[in-house]
């Protein structure tokens, strides 16, 4: 798998669904995909030349942070992609109460009915938590396995 440095169209058209979606207008740095979802976001000091360079001499794994997915057609933002754009985050936030916190952080999937469809964010006062899919009357948790909370014997 190939890393594949978005050109300026390519990243507008992300940058288009993020601010569809979540009311986000700027990406700041290179958007790199790997494979044909998950992208990278990269801000360095290496100019988009001095990265394909590298890459076809050493092969990259990969470049950046990992920021978002293409998921049917839309972005998912990964939890360090929605701390890098929390401040341009404007629409589709869905705040939690203290008690759906802990389950959210546990990796459950909420019970609320939010009258929403699609991806949206996850917040706790000032705190974004992730990304969910809000649904009829559930919200879907994409919190990975390895940064779940893990539940305490008491």
């Amino acid at each position: 798998m190939t890393l594949h440095i978005l050109s300026e169209k390519e990243k507008k058209e992300i940058l288009d669904e993020l601010e569809e979606q979540f009311g986000i207008l700027e990406i700041p740095g290179i958007v790199v995909k790997r494979g044909e979802e998950r992208l990278f976001l990269f801000q360095g000091s290496f100019t988009e030349n001095q990265i394909k360079e590298l890459d076809s001499t050493v092969p990259i794994e990969r470049v950046g942070i990992y920021f978002a997915k293409i998921s049917e057609g839309h972005i998912r933002l990964s939890i360090d992609g929605i701390q890098i754009l929390k401040n341009q985050i404007t629409k589709n936030v869905v705040e939690i109460n203290l008690e759906d916190v802990e389950k959210w952080m546990q990796g459950s999937e909420l019970q609320i009915t939010t009258g929403k469809k699609g991806y949206i964010i996850i917040k706790y006062k000032n705190d974004f938590l992730g990304t969910g899919k809000a649904s009829e009357n559930k919200i879907t948790n994409f919190i990975p396995k390895n940064r779940r909370l893990k539940y305490k014997d008491q």
